[in-house]
């Protein structure tokens, strides 16, 4: 009896010796977002609560932005491993100094668009001329001005610009006849707001040909010198693309699993479902081995929007090349088994 009491406790410490070893031995990764928790960013969230970053061997830490955190500043001063950005204020960073790389490109379609109400007269981009439009800035007036400069649409003369904070009040109050829009998020406080989608016209920027990249990830461009790093940032990857592709999948479960991570206790898991749905149609990839995957073609027009924005000032003054990209993280990521 004691020898088999012996052999047992001996077996059950060895048991937990491997759990505490495995526990100590995962790689931490630290993932800063560019929002608040909703399901803008549903995939990492269920991969987290699914285990999936467990599996690979990862302890992962996401950090919620707000409008005070700038994920290009966190990732500078190596408060986080990988952000999620968008692609002109990645770019414009990078020529800033921080040498920001898209490793994975998971929206790989734009949701911005400008929304105006029918009552205004506004059938087609034509009759955009003479009107009042709502612009967010801080880098997302970019494709609207490129937009305004095939239309051959002068802000000042043609339209008269509005700069919008991010709510939907100018539309609702009347004080703009479009404003700026995502197609998940704030066309549908519109909606909530008691008007009908019948009053409205929406112009998603993907359909004007003027659409830049959003909500990729980004870390640096010297931490890729590092195989090691690479590995990990592999293996987050392939954990990510599983949340993102449970998450489209599964919209309602993801957005429960959203709003229990927001602290303020303000998002809804109807709210929240309706928005991983429409987020779904960004991500046309998903459920197929080419999710993340950055398009070269899609790379280069964001960064033809930007040198030809047709506002005062471009983004980006210099052509990055390649530079600001690498597939070398996805390819990583797409061997591992």
């Amino acid at each position: 009896m004691i020898k088999g009491f012996a052999f047992r406790r001996g077996v059950l410490l060895a048991a937990l010796s491997v759990l505490a070893f495995q526990a100590t031995a995962a790689e931490k990764v630290t993932l800063q977002l560019k929002w608040l928790p909703q399901s803008q960013f549903a995939g990492y969230y269920v991969a987290q609560q699914k285990g999936f970053y467990q599996e690979e061997g990862l302890d992962v830490t996401i950090k919620p932005g707000g409008t005070d955190i700038s994920p290009v500043q966190v990732i500078a001063g190596k408060s986080a491993d990988v952000i999620v950005d968008w692609l002109p204020d990645a770019l414009a960073s990078r020529e800033a100094g921080v040498p920001l790389v898209n490793i994975a490109q998971v929206y790989d379609r734009s949701g911005m668009m400008l929304t105006c109400k029918k009552s205004t007269g506004i059938k087609t981009p034509a009759d955009l001329k003479g009107k009042t439009l709502g612009v967010w800035y801080g880098g997302n007036e970019y494709p609207f001005f490129n937009w305004m400069n095939k239309l051959g649409f002068k802000p000042g003369k043609d339209i008269t610009i509005l700069k919008q904070g991010f709510n939907v009040d100018p539309l609702l109050q009347d004080q703009a006849a479009c404003i700026s829009t995502m197609n998940y998020n704030e066309y549908w406080q519109l909606i909530d707001a008691g008007l009908k989608q019948e009053d409205l016209i929406s112009f998603p920027y993907e359909d004007q040909g003027v659409s830049t990249l959003e909500d990729g990830l980004y870390v640096l461009g010297s931490e890729l010198k590092d195989p090691a790093f690479v590995n990990k940032m592999a293996k987050f990857l392939k954990a990510s693309f599983k949340g993102w592709d449970y998450a489209v999948k599964h919209p309602q479960e993801a957005a429960k699993i959203v709003v229990e991570q927001d602290a303020s206790g303000a998002a809804t898991e109807e709210v929240q479902t309706r928005q991983m749905e429409n987020v779904a149609k960004l991500i046309t990839n998903a459920g197929t081995a080419k999710i993340g995957y950055l398009d070269p073609a899609a790379y280069r027009r964001t960064i033809d929007v930007l040198l030809h924005s047709g506002g005062d000032t471009p983004v980006i003054k210099k052509d990055p090349g390649d530079a600001g990209m690498t597939h070398t993280v996805w390819d990583a990521a797409a061997k591992l088994k």
